[in-house]
């Protein structure tokens, strides 16, 4: 009797833990510029259930990707550590191609897949509190079909669609990605994953375990492909707040998707429970995207190719429509996640990412710090200029490699970056100048060679 009675109280004991535990839905948009939404002021983009997600949690205005190219923001999510520290500072492969001509510089060297080394958010939740884990769609974190990198052997208990893939060859079943078996011809590829994504949370429901889901969609990356009845009605409306109508439309079959996986926590009974955090991996693909009032896009260090948004819920314990302007980035969401689960953060490697959940539960302030971004690389379009960046408060400093230039902005008065005031105020730009080195160096940054 007493071994029955000790039995029952140890299965009640951690039945409990795991219910104290918030299920968390990390959902992560490919190449969706920080102005693609409904709630951060597009007014001809129908995005209403991301929208309400907003209204129901708190949404970051000056919220950044650690990299304005996907593969270094992704690696950097999930191990907490800089692109410049993790040595992985473009997209991936890395390719050499993408070098014009008349460059007198060659980009940084980097690595092509992210180490099993490091402690990935998906292995400290599953390992250390009991999480099943989950990764479905876009990885993009190792090169060719090298399976030794994928998403199982970084922490997660299935992989479905996570691959080396930047991209998918269609967004239409048959998809030909690996990882992601066919199942009906014509099936919208945000569609289905949103059914894998429902199909585990309500597997784990039933098992009374928290979970932990990585959805991170294809979508919006090329190629521009949508559902036949979305694409008619952006065709012919005006190129407004987009610059192709296709776009639009897999902006709202995207918000369409997430509705229904939003819907089904709220079916489920599961919402109250659950952390969703929302989020982009850097700024839209150029031509296709409209990121005004910001400057540039995707591929750039300017605030268009790196400002995201940036939307967390977690019902009962983040206050509803609450609107945030202190400077955040990806990183920090490492830290905060591991914090929220009642996990430790500290790993064998420093974390550069810092913990939000003072601001997100308490609105305690961050104390003063300094964001940066290294970017040694060229990107496809082959426009972007080498070089790094830091944002400290409302200043925002850029260096250039090509001519060893800077140019300084203030954000708070000067979001489209137009006005450079490096001349006027030239002892901020040299404070910031060598406080970006300093952070280069501490991060052992991999920088251009000489041609």
């Amino acid at each position: 009797m007493k071994l029955i009675l000790s039995t029952f109280l140890f299965l009640l004991f951690i039945s409990s833990l795991s219910l104290s535990k918030p299920n968390i839905l990390f959902i992560l948009i490919d190449d969706m510029g920080w102005m693609d939404l409904g709630c951060q002021g597009n007014k001809n983009l129908h995005t209403p259930n991301i929208d309400a997600l907003a209204k129901s949690g708190i949404r970051f205005t000056d919220a950044y990707a650690p990299a304005p190219v996907c593969s270094p923001t992704r690696a950097a999510i999930m191990t907490g550590q800089s692109p410049a520290r993790l040595q992985i500072t473009n997209h991936l492969p890395h390719q050499d191609r993408f070098t014009p001509k008349s460059s007198k510089l060659l980009p940084a060297r980097m690595l092509n897949h992210l180490p099993l080394k490091y402690v990935t958010l998906a292995e400290k939740l599953k390992k250390d509190a009991g999480y099943a884990t989950a990764f479905i769609g876009k990885w993009h974190l190792y090169t060719g079909r090298n399976e030794k990198y994928n998403p199982l052997n970084h922490g997660f208990d299935i992989n479905i669609g996570g691959c080396s893939y930047g991209g998918p060859p269609t967004f239409f079943d048959p998809y030909r990605i690996d990882f992601l078996a066919n199942r009906k011809k014509g099936e919208y590829l945000p569609d289905r994953l949103a059914d894998e994504t429902i199909a585990f949370i309500t597997k784990q429901q039933s098992a009374n375990k928290p979970f932990f889901v990585a959805l991170w969609n294809y979508t919006v990356h090329w190629p521009m492909e949508a559902p036949a009845d979305l694409l008619k009605k952006y065709k012919n409306l005006p190129v407004r707040g987009y610059r192709d109508y296709r776009y639009a439309a897999m902006i709202e079959a995207m918000d369409n998707a997430i509705g229904k996986v939003l819907n089904s926590l709220d079916n489920l009974n599961l919402t109250d429970e659950t952390l969703v955090i929302f989020s982009s991996d850097n700024g839209p693909f150029g031509g296709v995207g409209d990121a005004s009032p910001l400057r540039a896009d995707k591929g750039h260090l300017y605030e268009g190719g790196i400002r995201v948004p940036l939307i967390i819920r977690w019902p009962g314990k983040i206050k509803p429509k609450t609107l945030d302007e202190t400077p955040v980035i990806l990183t920090d969401l490492y830290p905060t996640i591991l914090e929220v689960s009642g996990i430790d953060s500290n790993v064998n490697y420093p974390v550069d990412g810092k913990n939000l959940l003072p601001l997100l539960k308490e609105r305690k302030k961050l104390n003063n710090r300094s964001l940066f971004w290294h970017y040694p690389n060229f990107a496809f379009h082959r426009d972007n200029r080498l070089g790094s960046a830091i944002r400290e408060e409302d200043y925002k400093l850029l260096h250039f490699y090509d001519n060893d230039s800077i140019e300084l902005y203030n954000l708070r008065k000067d979001i489209s970056e137009t006005n450079d005031l490096s001349r006027e105020l030239p002892q901020l730009a040299l404070k910031l100048k060598n406080k970006l080195e300093s952070l280069l160096k501490e991060s052992g940054a991999a920088m251009p060679t000489n041609r």
